[in-house]
């Protein structure tokens, strides 16, 4: 595949390609600032980009079957999230046969085993409040992206509570709508097996104009 990938200098994004890289596809890594080049992987073409303008999103899109968004806001411009979500959806409106894979976040899931089912925003064990300013903006990316009257084939990755640098170890488990947790009820999964289940979905795809979220 010809995959192109926004946010490709960041935690979740590098990962990403270097798993597409390592399975053999081509990626496109794109950045807004041209400084952050060094911090590429080697193996991918680098590009500038600014995911919020849906001309160069068309632009970088043209002639790939899937584009990744692992773009993260700074503090202080939390709204980029959804902001970006509609950009990224009117750019691909005019790329034929491009799919769009987000990674977002994991506060519009809801908490097992919860009466009415809780979101894990709204649940402390799960989004302590020194993160509640990104998880809202998380679930605004959502909300943008699954209300949006689009004919793009998305798909958003809501990732578990915890998402941390760590191993790839190729395992992990699938949800919906419903935060994975383990006996203990932790939710986490390791950003590296995290882009292994995106590039797993991307090479078979099982979720189109839904969501799903990956945790062990």
């Amino acid at each position: 595949m010809r995959i192109t990938v926004f946010g490709a200098a960041g935690n979740v994004g590098s990962r990403v390609v270097t798993e597409a890289l390592t399975r053999g596809h081509e990626v496109t890594a794109v950045v807004r600032d041209p400084a952050r080049f060094g911090e590429l992987h080697p193996g991918a073409s680098h590009r500038t980009g600014d995911a919020q303008d849906p001309e160069q999103v068309a632009e970088l899109s043209a002639g790939q079957d899937l584009v990744v968004n692992a773009t993260r806001p700074a503090p202080g411009r939390e709204p980029e999230h959804a902001a970006i979500s509609r950009a990224l959806l009117a750019g691909l409106a005019s790329v034929s046969g491009v799919r769009l894979m987000i990674v977002g976040g994991a506060g519009s899931l809801t908490v097992p085993g919860t009466r009415g089912g809780v979101l894990a925003i709204d649940d402390p064990a799960y989004v302590p409040a020194a993160w509640r300013h990104i998880a809202l903006a998380s679930n605004d990316q959502y909300d943008a992206v699954r209300t949006a009257d689009t004919e793009v084939d998305w798909t958003y990755l809501s990732p578990s509570a915890v998402l941390e640098p760590g191993v790839r170890t190729g395992t992990y488990r699938l949800g919906a709508d419903e935060l994975i947790v383990d006996a203990e009820g932790n939710s986490a999964i390791s950003m590296e097996d995290l882009a292994v289940a995106l590039l797993d979905e991307a090479e078979r795809p099982k979720h189109h104009r839904t969501r799903f979220t990956a945790g062990y």
